[in-house]
């Protein structure tokens, strides 16, 4: 039988990442369930199955405290899944410097504090894999998008870049670039559009969102 592994999964509270940590542990991994507030995953709560740990990516000391819980209660970390994120909608003139900074502080320097913490566990253990959640928006740049998908495309060159840096440690590292998945970020995307919308030059409320497929359709099955 495939041994089972030790997952960490970021922004597990919703949409992908809620459905990774179910269906992994469902399969027999043992998961590690991270949210800003854990209290938004307790009915999925499992001892040495599902547990659910505090981790904000914009916070070292979080992040640090996270993978400290993960060797102290699982001794490795075989699958990272860098899923925390959100989206920042509204023309490149329109959306402020600070809420770009905000938005990368949690796309891509968030992804990169935990990858950054997370490696020196998997090589002590031996390898493992890293799983960036990218986006569609990562290969091709829309209008009223631009922050997000200048987020994703970051998370591109980053996940191809460390492909080929830890490869030599037995790392693998996988970046998945879906379309529209039916999760809150549709509807945070269209407040922030909204929050931007008094502006008269601002056209963004016309752009579209979709609801995208159900989580559960983009769910994998993580094997040894």
């Amino acid at each position: 039988m495939p041994r089972s592994l030790v997952f960490l999964v970021t922004g597990s509270s919703s949409g992908i990442g809620r459905a990774i940590a179910r269906e992994a542990a469902a399969v027999g991994h043992r998961v590690f369930a991270s949210a800003r507030n854990p209290e938004d995953l307790a009915e999925l709560s499992r001892p040495g199955v599902l547990e659910p740990i505090a981790l904000d990516v914009t916070d070292a000391p979080s992040v640090t405290r996270a993978l400290d819980t993960v060797r102290d209660r699982a001794g490795r970390l075989d699958v990272l899944v860098n899923n925390a994120g959100w989206g920042q909608m509204g023309a490149v003139e329109d959306v402020s410097i600070e809420r770009w900074r905000a938005l990368f502080e949690v796309n891509v320097f968030g992804l990169l504090r935990v990858t950054q913490a997370a490696l020196p566990l998997m090589r002590s253990g031996g390898g493992g894999s890293i799983v960036n959640i990218g986006s569609i928006a990562g290969r091709i740049s829309y209008p009223f998008g631009g922050a997000y998908c200048a987020s994703k495309f970051a998370v591109e060159a980053i996940s191809d870049a460390l492909r080929l840096e830890v490869e030599r440690f037995g790392i693998r590292v996988v970046l998945i670039e879906p379309g529209p998945i039916e999760s809150r970020f549709a509807q945070r995307a269209e407040a922030e559009v909204q929050s931007l919308a008094a502006d008269a030059r601002n056209t963004a409320r016309s752009a579209p969102f979709s609801r995208g497929a159900p989580p559960c359709a983009f769910c994998f099955r993580a094997r040894s």
